[in-house]
């Protein structure tokens, strides 16, 4: 029996029956549907319109039916969602009484609960997974990152940085990721229940009664806005997608230090793979997935997107796609978090390359001068020349003599061939954020301290 059947005199055809339901997603907030039951129901009964016989009914029925959800029961898709499949087998199970629990609100509402509810928890498991991964970051900071390496632009060598550095970089970028989520929850954590189909309902109900049950931070103010309002959903979309860059960044920069070209890391044989053909092959597939992953995240974004698009107020069936681009989002981010996490925990960082003589040195050279009084865009042209030299006759700046120095300006003595020292370069960069390793040091301080503080959503 469907639950409009006063009004209809038949059923919905058997291809509309499957291409309308939802209970093969909404399987996934089962737990929450019954908790916002159990809050509403408590609720109906202070407010009297429930007796103490029918709660206790209601409840214990509740908690057959999530008893039989864990052991594995299916409801069939006739069923058409889980908040009618609940109610279903809670009539099944205790009769009369499971005919009130609906009083008082819609489905229009429900869904909204068990969706904030759910996202409420993903959220929160989501700032574990980064935390660990921002962990591992710093673990191996602490582990490996005082190796020299390139630090690159235009993925061309720049100058000079202790691989920790790089690092703290993708850390600080994460930290970041965890803001957004833990502002975003923000949003979601505010109760729709109770506002009915979009207009309120006439009973006695109190709102912040059930708002404070079930954790939320207050209540949405408009019965309309409660049962239409997807930004929330997006919001936690666009973090998602937003951290999935991040990751694909990472994750590129993993396959890139893993190869023969760059040799700066070695994926551990948890993170990789052979080929079925060549034998020395060592694939960083988990790296290669978390970047091809990304798109699902922005799928799921474009997908929120364009379903809200000129839609009118308030709800409508349209609405129903939410989950799916919400779940596979919030599914594919976690996933990927984990994985990089694992990734970064066992990455075995090899010696950086000989930078001694390198190229990347040449700022070190604009840098003594302008340190010496000389405007940087004339010692800059001045380290350029001496570059230029080098390239002519097939060598590095190791190659260069004091004599070759002053004869591109007077003001090089003897202390700047020291200079081009690529460790002692690295730790002349004291400025806040630099890559000097008291720097380092001290970001990943600030960092350690911010996976307990932001934990406190």
């Amino acid at each position: 029996m469907a639950l409009w059947d006063g009004r209809f005199s038949g059923g919905p055809a058997a291809l509309m029956l499957r291409f309308s339901e939802s209970l093969s997603t909404d399987m996934l907030m089962w737990r929450q549907d019954i908790a916002g039951s159990k809050a509403h129901a408590t609720m109906l009964r202070a407010v009297g319109i429930l007796d103490d016989d029918e709660l206790q009914a209601i409840l214990s029925g509740l908690d057959q039916v999530a008893a039989e959800l864990e052991a594995g029961w299916q409801p069939g898709i006739d069923q058409e969602d889980i908040h009618m499949a609940v109610e279903g087998r809670l009539a099944a199970l205790i009769g009369a009484p499971a005919g009130k629990l609906h009083t008082a609100r819609s489905r229009n509402d429900q869904v909204n609960t068990d969706v904030r509810l759910w996202t409420r928890e993903q959220l929160d498991s989501l700032d574990a997974d980064l935390r660990d991964l921002i962990g591992a970051l710093l673990d191996l900071c602490q582990r490996s990152g005082k190796t020299l390496v390139p630090g690159y632009t235009h993925l061309q060598r720049g100058q000079p940085v202790w691989f920790g550095h790089v690092l703290l970089a993708h850390a600080w970028a994460l930290s970041r990721d965890r803001e957004r989520l833990a502002d975003a929850r923000k949003r979601v954590n505010r109760s729709p229940l109770g506002a009915a189909a979009m207009a309120g309902t006439p009973h006695p109900i109190d709102r912040a009664m059930t708002a404070a049950l079930l954790g939320f931070d207050g209540v949405l103010e408009n019965a309309m806005d409660a049962v239409a309002a997807r930004d929330h959903l997006i919001e936690v979309c666009a973090a998602c997608a937003i951290l999935s860059g991040q990751m694909s960044r990472m994750a590129e920069e993993l396959v890139l230090w893993s190869t023969r070209e760059f040799d700066l890391v070695r994926l551990s044989d948890a993170w990789s793979t052979g080929s079925s053909i060549m034998p020395q092959k060592r694939n960083p597939d988990a790296a290669e997935l978390v970047r091809g992953r990304t798109g699902r995240a922005y799928g799921a974004l474009m997908s929120m997107l364009t379903l809200i698009k000129a839609l009118p107020l308030a709800y409508n069936r349209d609405l129903q796609e939410d989950r799916p681009a919400l779940f596979e989002a919030v599914a594919s981010t976690r996933s990927c978090v984990q994985v990089l996490a694992g990734c970064y925990a066992s990455l075995q960082v090899k010696a950086g390359p000989e930078l001694r003589g390198d190229f990347s040195l040449t700022t070190e050279l604009a840098d003594w001068l302008a340190g010496r009084g000389v405007p940087f865009r004339e010692a800059h042209h001045v380290a350029g020349r001496l570059v230029k030299r080098c390239e002519a006759r097939g060598q590095d700046l190791s190659s260069l003599s004091l004599a070759e120095l002053q004869e591109e300006h007077p003001a090089f003595t003897e202390a700047a061939l020291d200079a081009l020292d690529p460790a002692a370069a690295a730790e002349r960069r004291t400025s806040r954020g630099g890559t000097a390793w008291s720097e380092v040091e001290r970001q990943v301080a600030l960092l350690r301290a911010s996976l307990g503080e932001l934990n406190a959503v």
